[in-house]
């Protein structure tokens, strides 16, 4: 029954503005997971536990991450709380990387519910320039690595985001509720994969 949401989207796409905003939900069977990332605690706008090298690879010797990938020169996991959460009867919400969807699809099966958020070209534009943290060179390669970020309907539900927050939150606990009641999965923990 439980679900393990694995929320996927370009640079830009308002991901962490949508995982801060459902941290704030009072839906008290959503957990939002944090992510464990080999980078600064203020580096970014994600809310992560920053780790350094030699930290995260005795956690992945000793079994802690339930996920691990590399990306972007950075080491990243998921602890293996995420697995105690789902038997405990609570979903749960991964901020995903597509590259690395296989990987949970593996460890989760039917309980994974792979979400991509979905931005039209001029939103994406406008939201890289409010954020001003990128040159105007930069905003344009982000705007074509998205165009190639085309939502397989096959692979995942498309969350539309091109409106307001509120309505984002709305339609994202609509799919989720909606993937928990058409079919019942119990969670059963596989063994960790490590990559």
């Amino acid at each position: 029954m439980s679900k393990m949401v694995w929320l996927m989207g370009p640079s830009g796409s308002g991901k962490d503005s949508l995982l801060t905003a459902l941290r704030q939900q009072e839906n008290n069977r959503l957990l939002v997971a944090h992510r464990y990332i080999t980078r600064a605690a203020d580096a970014g706008c994600e809310n992560h536990v920053a780790l350094s090298e030699k930290e995260f690879a005795l956690r992945q010797e000793q079994g802690l991450f339930a996920l691990s990938w590399q990306a972007h020169h950075q080491s990243y996991g998921v602890g293996v709380e995420l697995d105690i959460w789902l038997e405990a009867g609570f979903d749960v919400v991964v901020n995903g990387s597509r590259q690395h969807l296989k990987q949970a699809r593996r460890r989760y099966g039917d309980a994974l519910v792979p979400i991509c958020l979905h931005v039209s070209t001029e939103v994406l534009r406008q939201r890289l320039e409010l954020r001003g943290r990128e040159t105007p060179q930069q905003i344009e390669q982000r705007l074509q690595r998205a165009a190639f970020y085309t939502p397989d309907l096959d692979d995942c539900l498309v969350l539309h985001n091109d409106g307001s927050l509120l309505q984002s939150v709305e339609s994202f606990m609509r799919m989720v509720n909606g993937q928990r009641n058409a079919n019942v999965v119990h969670f059963r923990r596989k063994e960790p994969r490590h990559v």
